[in-house]
Order: structure tokens, then sequence, then C-alpha cells
């Protein structure tokens, strides 16, 4: 790939962040059911594949940080996940339209080395990490199943955890 073809993908990706983290700024519904429990093993999977990749391809230390502290994370909200989930009777229902629209933001991360790895990474960090804030917070407070929402509750603070920690990613590399 050429210097600008890659330029010219990584500002295409860092235009959409702010899309992203516009949309979590205004109050979110709780999704139904079955589609958080897809939304939630989207960042989860999403979270553990994006941080094997920086923990192979960055040799930047808040990257491979972040990356560390976020599959243990998320490893961890992925097996409470599935408790919940087998105790909610709910069945897993990806929804395609909504973010993290995890596997093109990881075959555009595959694609980079380097600082152009770093940044991609932190930027999309930044907004999966608002998005996931703002649907963990609204599911918390407006799911209608009470182990999913227990869950929700469980997680929040991890996610504006995590959400504080990309914050810096982004701004400070």
């Amino acid at each position: 790939m050429t210097s600008l073809a890659r330029r010219a993908l990584l500002l295409g990706f860092a235009a959409a962040v702010p899309v992203v983290a516009a949309r979590a700024a205004f109050a979110v519904d709780a999704l139904p059911d079955a589609r958080f429990v897809g939304y939630a093993q989207q960042v989860n999977d999403f979270e553990i594949a994006a941080g094997r990749m920086a923990l192979a391809k960055s040799g930047n230390e808040n990257v491979r940080a972040f990356a560390t502290r976020a599959m243990a994370l998320h490893n961890d909200a992925a097996q409470r996940l599935a408790k919940a989930r087998s105790e909610a009777g709910v069945s897993y229902a990806p929804d395609p339209s909504s973010p993290p629209n995890a596997q093109a933001v990881l075959q555009r991360l595959n694609g980079l080395d380097g600082a152009q790895f770093d940044t991609a990474y932190a930027n999309a960090q930044l907004g999966i990490c608002t998005d996931a804030e703002a649907q963990y917070a609204a599911y918390s407070q407006n799911g209608r199943n009470g182990a999913l929402r227990r869950y929700a509750q469980i997680e929040l603070p991890n996610m504006q955890g995590q959400l504080e920690f990309a914050r810096r990613l982004a701004g400070g590399r």
C-alpha cells in the first residue's frame, strides 16, 4: 500500500471516529435482549482480537498496555456474559448495522504497521469504547432482562475505565 493510500485510509478511519463518538453523546436506548448479547459478544471478541494484533504489531508501551488490559477485561467479561446469557435464556443475535463493525476495523488494522497502526488502533479504541460505554449504560438502566442488566451493571465501570484509558491513548500515544 502506498504512503498516500495509507494516509487516505487513516484519514477516512479517523473521520469515522467522531461519528461514533457523536452517536454516543446522545441518549441511547437499550438494545433488545438478544441484540445486547450480540453487541456485547462483538465488543468482547473485537477487544480480544485487536489486543492480540496490537501485541504482535506494536512496540508502543501505551498501546501494548491498553491491549493487555483490554484482553484481560474482555476475556473475563466474555465468561460473565456466557453465564448471564445462559441464566437469561437469551440467544445471540448480532446487530450488523451497529458499531463496532469489528471485522472491517480488524481488517484495516491488519494492513497497518508501526506508528500508523498505533494511531489507527488508538482511534478505533476511542470509537468502540465510547459506543460500548453508552450501550452498557443504557442497558444497565433500561434493559429488560434482569440477568443481562446485572451483567451490564457489573461491566459498566470496566467500560468507563477503558473509555478513559482510550481517551488518553488517542490523545497521547
